[in-house]
């Protein structure tokens, strides 16, 4: 296998902790998945979706069964990973002081975050969509961190590929969600047309990682939904009326 063709995204944030947010490019799934599509929930061929989650595992150095995902469900639970899990429990995030485990989270619109404390040699990694965000999976990432031994003065938090606010257009009800929370999470919404609104994503993900007292956190300034060739997109396929839609990989590893 060759990695070579793999675009991967990386911030100098989590340096010297190895990581990646790895686009849609150089994988072997092929039609409406063309590309490094690593989603197991996905309808791709399973084969194609092996072949390239064990691209990213050598990718990052490790054996393909220690590329650790999760069972997604935009929630803010939260499990330490001591090792290759057999079963892939429901969380949407882990975290680990582990060496040669692979963190790795999917995502096509939603955030991907990674997080490291290069000096307690503690990392997580986070699936926060609107819903994961606003529950605290982000806060209650840092919190576990903090139990391994992590100071989260010290944790970088980077978000990756995600979707930007002038992709994102939402509802009332939509918006009603958050200022029921807070309504200073006003400032996350700019009008639309009608009665809908743009949503900050990443704006809002970046002040709930703030506001948590993480010692820096950034964006990489990519949109999913914008950038086709490079990242997919669920809301995309929605409005191209397609039956289904890639996932985004992003991993960290000690």
């Amino acid at each position: 296998m060759t990695t070579s063709t793999l675009d991967i995204v990386t911030s100098d944030s989590l340096a010297p902790v190895r990581h990646g947010f790895f686009t849609r490019r150089g994988g072997a799934s092929s039609g409406i998945f063309a590309g490094l599509n690593c989603g197991l929930g996905s309808s791709d061929q399973s084969q194609a979706v092996a072949i390239n989650r064990a691209r990213v595992a050598e990718a990052m150095g490790v054996a393909p069964d220690a590329l650790v995902t999760v069972n997604q469900v935009h929630s803010p639970d939260v499990i330490v990973v001591t090792g290759p899990m057999e079963d892939r429990p429901r969380a949407d995030a882990m975290v680990s002081n582990t060496p040669g485990l692979a963190l790795a989270v999917l995502a096509a619109d939603c955030q991907p975050v990674l997080f490291a404390d290069a000096q307690a040699g503690v990392i997580g990694a986070a699936h926060a969509g609107w819903r994961g965000a606003l529950g605290g999976v982000l806060e209650a990432t840092l919190d576990t961190m903090e139990a391994l031994g992590a100071d989260r003065a010290r944790i970088a938090a980077v978000i990756g590929p995600c979707i930007s606010q002038r992709a994102y257009e939402v509802g009332p009800e939509f918006f009603e969600d958050f200022m029921i929370e807070d309504p200073e999470y006003a400032r996350f919404f700019a009008g639309g047309s009608a009665d809908r609104m743009m949503f900050d994503l990443p704006g809002f993900g970046l002040y709930r990682l703030r506001q948590a007292g993480v010692g820096s956190a950034e964006w990489t300034r990519h949109c999913t939904y914008s950038d086709p060739a490079s990242f997919y997109s669920y809301r995309r396929a929605t409005h191209a009326g397609e039956a289904d839609y890639g996932r985004l990989i992003s991993c960290i590893r000690l």
